[in-house]
């Protein structure tokens, strides 16, 4: 348990940041960004994603990036995995844990992943019973919680029921993800609060999006109610498939540099971190969305 000054990051970068990406990306130059990360310090990376790759290209080398990396002692490498078949082909590389997703929005569940919300949740059965059998965790995902790209506004207390309904199918953890990033710290805060009412607080994640540039500030309300953990995305790599317009995560530096800022322990070097960022930017050939990557690149020019 994160103690109530320290934080932990969850990197996201290699798949939510590398999904949305329009050219191919080699695995070697995805197993250099996570080698990268881990060496930056991060100790949650998740790496890949074993969805089929006629949604999803980008996630279509995921084995050979679970192959390939050089794997650090007390970094835990994360895979997302849609259905059963997923989940097994993760742990058959080797995968530390794995994360299910399912949407508070029932129009968003629809385009994403072809189903309801409930349905979504009852497909899940079997990857909890054979990760619990295997005793690997199992984090979820809530996408949509402050608003859709199809319905709108979400309601908090929806969110509030499917977040339940995953911690409840045994997910050790649940990510509030503000998947086009319309939140607001109010906004943000209404969805915490009805969350809490179910699920202890320290079992709780937010994945924040910066498309209307909040993601910070709706990070530094959900300290001050209480949540330690944050996922976030090197360079602010990403966005979603399924929703248009969307911006990638907050940039991890930016992340860093507000706990920093806090007197936050989180165990990331930052100009390491930074570092990975560059590169693999310069890998995609576009700049860096990090404020705080941007800042530090020109103290060096």
């Amino acid at each position: 348990m994160n103690t109530p000054q320290s934080v932990k990051i969850v990197e996201v970068g290699p798949r939510d940041g590398l999904q949305n990406e329009p050219q191919p990306i080699d695995a070697a130059d995805k197993i250099a960004l996570v080698n990268a990360l881990s060496e930056a310090g991060l100790q949650v990376i998740e790496a890949g994603s074993f969805v089929n790759p006629k949604w999803v290209p980008q996630m279509a080398g995921s084995e050979a990036v679970f192959e390939g990396i050089t794997r650090k002692p007390g970094v835990r490498y994360a895979a997302l995995t849609p259905n059963l078949k997923g989940y097994e082909r993760a742990i058959a590389v080797g995968a530390s844990e794995v994360a299910i997703f399912a949407a508070a929005s029932e129009a968003f569940s629809q385009k994403n992943i072809n189903c309801s919300i409930s349905e979504s949740i009852e497909r899940f059965a079997p990857i909890m019973d054979a990760a619990k059998a295997a005793n690997i965790p199992v984090r979820g995902y809530v996408s949509c919680v402050a608003g859709c790209p199809y319905e709108g506004d979400v309601a908090p207390a929806k969110v509030a029921e499917v977040a339940t309904q995953l911690y409840a199918a045994g997910c050790y953890e649940i990510s509030l993800g503000d998947t086009i990033g319309t939140g607001t710290p109010a906004s943000i805060e209404a969805v915490i609060n009805a969350c809490a009412v179910h699920l202890p607080m320290e079992k709780l994640a937010l994945h924040a999006h910066d498309t209307y540039g909040q993601a910070l500030a709706n990070i530094y309300r959900a300290i001050q109610l209480g949540v330690r953990v944050f996922d976030s995305s090197v360079a602010g790599l990403g966005g979603c498939p399924y929703a248009k317009g969307a911006s990638g995560n907050v940039a991890t530096e930016d992340l860093v540099y507000l706990l920093n800022g806090l007197g936050m322990s989180h165990g990331v070097d930052l100009n390491r971190l930074a570092q990975a960022g560059q590169a693999i930017c310069a890998q995609l050939g576009r700049h860096s969305q990090s404020k705080v990557a941007r800042a530090l690149a020109a103290k060096c020019t």
